[in-house]
Parts: structure tokens; C-alpha cells; sequence
């Protein structure tokens, strides 16, 4: 009797001890979910008006107090430092005349078409790049040697094969980006953990289809920041074809309008186009760059809601 007594008690003290672990483990369960939860929480107005408006504004409000007054101190000539309201002349002038829009138009236009046409050539090449050994040894050392010449090297080549016409600043443009993505791919193929092409095969995974599941997205942080350095040797090396090719049919873009500005000795057209370039280069980054690096890096769990 008092043995089957022990037994029960023992049965019980099991049965809570097991039934407290289970509960201990659902708690710690509980508790990871919890930490890998992001809370989905809108950031006040006040406080992106605070945090990521005023800091860009005063800073330009500074560079313009200190433009004018070495302006005014008469530092340097002049015809040297234009004063803001001089720039801002030119802008208005450019305004009135209906031409500041088709500066950026032409430029923009360019530059957004070569990189596409960059982006559809480099991202295979960088593929077969990173997953062909014989393809790596052989071109990879092209590609980085590619990647850090001056992209006004091409200039004269392209001018003289293919003349002074739109195809000439397309392979200008071609020349110095298509390395940028290609390699930014390579990158991003590189660190894709081993794990994952394993589990992958093992899915079944494989080939085409292994790339686009599971290579691809894994790579897509190097991947991006391909793109991004793409699209920045994209609009320097436009910008440098611009300076030095001139032609009617070419019509006037950024790099036009900076060249006519020093051909002319007026300091004032030589801002305008710099500003332009530097608005046109930050717009493209905040408008496309930005937010699909955030949305990556959000999806990775890397970046908090905001």
C-alpha cells in the first residue's frame, strides 16, 4: 500500500515537473517571438520633421550664410565666386526661357536609359561571373580593372567609332557602369551563406531556378549596392561625355550647360550646372536608392519600422 503510494507521488511530482518545463519552454518560446516582433509604429511627423528635414536645411541655410558673406568680404573676385543671387539669376533666367527643365530632361533622360540598358547586361554578366570558375578567372580581373579606370577615357574611343550622336554617350555610360554591377553582384553572390544553396538543392532548387529563389535574394544587399554604384559611374561618366562632346544634334544637358558656362567665363552658369548635377544625383538616391535599401534591410529584420 505504501509502496503504490510512493509510486503516485512520484508519478505526480513527474507529471508538474514536466508540465512546468513545457510551460517553461512555451514561455521561452513566447519570449523570442516577442524579440524577433517588431513593433509596427509610426514615427511622429513632428519628429521626421525634427530627425531628417531640419538637419538637411540648415545646412544649406549655413553653406548659403557663408557663401555671401565671403561674398560680401570680397575674399575672391567676383568673377570667381559668384554671389548666390547671381546663381539664382541664372536660375530664374533659365526659368523664363523654358530651357532649365530641358537641361535636366536630356541629362536625366540619358542617364536613366544607359543604366537600365547597364542593368539588363551587367546583372547576367555578374551572374555567370560569380558561378563559372573559368568565367571568373578569365574576366573577373577585367571587370575590376574596368571598374577603376576614369570613365573620360571611353570619351575619345566612343567619339571616334561611333561619332557625335546619343549612341556614343550610351557606351560611354555602358563602359563605366556595367563593371560597377557586375561586380556588385559577384559581391553579393560571395556571401551567400553555403546553408542555404544546400537547402536549396535539397528543395529541389536547382539552376535557373536556384538563382532566381534562392541566389538572388540572398545577394540582393551587394546586389543593391551594385545598383547604387552603378547608377553614380552612370551619371559621372554622362557628365564627363557631355563636357567633352559637343554637337547640336546632341542637344544641351547638364554637362552642356557646365561647359558653355567656362567657355563663356561666367561663373554664375558654372553653379547652375554643378547644383543641378548634385540635385539630380541626391533626388535619384532619396526617390530610388533609399527606400529600396530600407525595404531590404527591413525584410532582413536590420532596420526598425519608421
Amino acid at each position: 500500500m505504501a509502496s503504490t503510494k510512493t509510486s503516485t507521488e512520484t508519478s505526480a511530482s513527474k507529471d508538474q515537473d514536466g508540465a512546468g518545463g513545457l510551460s517553461g519552454l512555451a514561455g521561452l518560446e513566447a519570449g523570442l517571438d516577442a524579440l524577433e516582433t517588431s513593433v509596427d509604429q509610426r514615427t511622429p511627423r513632428s519628429e521626421i520633421i525634427r530627425n531628417k528635414v531640419l538637419p538637411p536645411v540648415f545646412a544649406i541655410a549655413l553653406v548659403l550664410v557663408i557663401w555671401q558673406a565671403l561674398t560680401w568680404a570680397q575674399v575672391v573676385d567676383p568673377y570667381k565666386l559668384p554671389s548666390p543671387s547671381a546663381v539664382w539669376g541664372e536660375i530664374t533666367e533659365a526659368w523664363l526661357q523654358g530651357t532649365l527643365f530641358d537641361y535636366i530632361w536630356t541629362s536625366l533622360w540619358r542617364g536613366v536609359s544607359g543604366f537600365l540598358l547597364a542593368l539588363v547586361i551587367g546583372t547576367p554578366l555578374g551572374l555567370l561571373v560569380a558561378r563559372v570558375r573559368f568565367v571568373r578567372a578569365a574576366i573577373g580581373p577585367i571587370l575590376s580593372g574596368l571598374q577603376s579606370l576614369p570613365s573620360v577615357a571611353w570619351v575619345p574611343p566612343a567619339v571616334l567609332w561611333l561619332g557625335l550622336n546619343d549612341s556614343m554617350m550610351y557606351a560611354v555610360i555602358l563602359l563605366g557602369a556595367v563593371p560597377s554591377i557586375a561586380n556588385g553582384l559577384v559581391a553579393g553572390v560571395d556571401q551567400v551563406p553555403p546553408l542555404f544553396l544546400r537547402a536549396g538543392r535539397t528543395l529541389g532548387a536547382t539552376g535557373a531556378r536556384g538563382t532566381w529563389h534562392i541566389v538572388m535574394p540572398a545577394a540582393l544587399p551587394g546586389y543593391l549596392a551594385g545598383l547604387k554604384q552603378g547608377w553614380a559611374f552612370s551619371w559621372r561618366s554622362l557628365m564627363a561625355a557631355e563636357i567633352i562632346a559637343s554637337s547640336p544634334e546632341l542637344g544641351i544637358g547638364l554637362g552642356q550647360l557646365l561647359e558653355n558656362g567656362r567657355t563663356n567665363s561666367s561663373m554664375s552658369m558654372v553653379f547652375l550646372a554643378i547644383f543641378l548635377i548634385l540635385i539630380v544625383g541626391i533626388a535619384i538616391d532619396l526617390l530610388v536608392f533609399s527606400p529600396l535599401e530600407r525595404r531590404v534591410l527591413r525584410s532582413r529584420g536590420l532596420l526598425g519600422r519608421s
